[in-house]
């Protein structure tokens, strides 16, 4: 179980979101944003780049600047689920080893973090890599929109086996605020057969409690390590992280 050699980058899209409609559409810096976030993916340099699209306006935006773009059923339940129908459409001879999940409202993210998250695949053993950043605003601790990763980093350590991942505050630290947590970011890379086996997992327990599908890995035995890295990479959810991540790439 070497690092695989043959990655591909799978960008989930879809043009259904109630706080920023159509959003994957939405200009930054004279592009659709779906075509930001294509443009990072090919700039990590680690395989060919395909948008799992819902929607055929997706598709049209990928095509029109040379991308590749899949079509895939509108009503998976995630996006795991659509990644998996396009590498299977992209990919039927199983060519490629590994596929990094980066989602696609990540418009600025750094290449170097998509690869952070493939290397963790080097480790053997490994079913899932994952990013995460240490918590430096205090009221993000407490916020459940900010999923925590639980892992054990040691001091000086950058690569930890996950735990856990929680919407509360975790894990205990005796009423004190100077102890880390850690902000889990939502990219991913699987070995293939890990993939293929977590999309045929029902949804676990904990999975539906804390509304989580990473843990139906974890609660299933899979291994998930986590890199801690020093950067949250904006998701663009709202107009206001639409009009910072505008400015951010017009500076670029």
């Amino acid at each position: 179980m070497s690092l695989p050699q043959n990655p591909v980058v799978l960008i989930p899209a879809r043009m259904a979101s109630s706080r920023l409609p159509n959003k994957p559409l939405a200009d930054i810096a004279g592009l659709p944003m779906i075509a930001q976030c294509y443009k990072r993916a090919v700039e990590a340099n680690l395989g060919p780049v395909v948008v799992a699209c819902a929607e055929q306006e997706i598709a049209d935006v990928i095509s029109k600047i040379g991308g590749h773009a899949v079509l895939t059923d509108p009503d998976h339940p995630s996006g795991s689920d659509r990644i998996h129908e396009a590498l299977q459409k992209f990919d039927p001879a199983n060519k490629h080893d590994a596929i990094i999940n980066v989602q696609g409202d990540l418009p600025t993210v750094e290449p170097r973090l998509i690869r952070q998250t493939f290397d963790l695949l080097a480790t053997e053993g490994v079913d899932i890599g994952t990013l995460a950043v240490e918590i430096s605003e205090l009221a993000e601790r407490d916020n459940p929109n900010v999923v925590k990763a639980v892992a054990g980093f040691e001091a000086g350590q950058t690569v930890s086996r996950a735990l856990y991942f929680t919407r509360s505050k975790a894990p205990w630290d005796e009423g004190n605020d100077d102890q880390p947590l850690y902000h889990h970011i939502g990219m991913y890379a699987y070995r293939r057969e890990a993939l293929e086996k977590f999309v045929t997992l029902p949804a676990s327990p904990l999975e539906k409690r804390e509304r989580l599908e990473q843990l139906r890995a974890l609660e299933s035995g899979m291994r998930i390590d986590v890199a801690l890295v020093d950067t949250v990479p904006l998701g663009v959810d709202t107009p206001a992280d639409l009009e910072k991540a505008r400015q951010i790439l017009a500076g670029s």
